[in-house]
């Protein structure tokens, strides 16, 4: 059951990073999308998405609420009776990436500052209007 916790635990990580990596490099390819006239980067559902996204990540550092998917992957660890962030060599490099030792109002500065530069790129690079079609012909 300890290797199930610690592989759930490394799964969730992972999940955590690619959803930092979908936020920063988001930004950066609808920014080049807009400069290179790239149209999928104007698709409403991905630029929703996007917003959505740090929208909450926003909101969570405001509020000071940790994001679930740390709590979760703290309380897998600590069921599989490993210590915080010793487990395998994957979530020990991702939480390299991730993590960083800062006051909290860094991250928040740092957080609004990025949210409002995703609420900029969607003036700069219009999203398509959503419609009730979604079949091109």
């Amino acid at each position: 059951m300890k290797t199930l916790f610690l592989a759930a635990a490394d799964a969730l990580l992972l999940i955590h990073v690619l959803f930092a990596a979908f936020a920063i490099f988001g930004l950066l390819v609808i920014l080049l999308g807009g400069i290179f006239s790239w149209s999928w980067v104007r698709n409403p559902w991905f630029r929703l998405a996007h917003l959505t996204g740090i929208a909450v990540v926003v909101l969570q550092s405001w509020l000071g609420v940790i994001c679930p998917l740390t709590t979760w992957e703290m309380d897998l660890r600590t069921r599989a009776g490993d210590a915080v962030y010793t487990g395998s060599f994957v979530s020990h490099w991702l939480e390299e990436l991730l993590y960083y030792e800062a006051p909290a109002w860094v991250f928040i500065v740092c957080y609004t500052i990025f949210g409002l530069l995703v609420i900029l790129s969607w003036f700069w690079v219009r999203p398509r209007p959503m419609t009730g079609n979604t079949n091109k012909r």
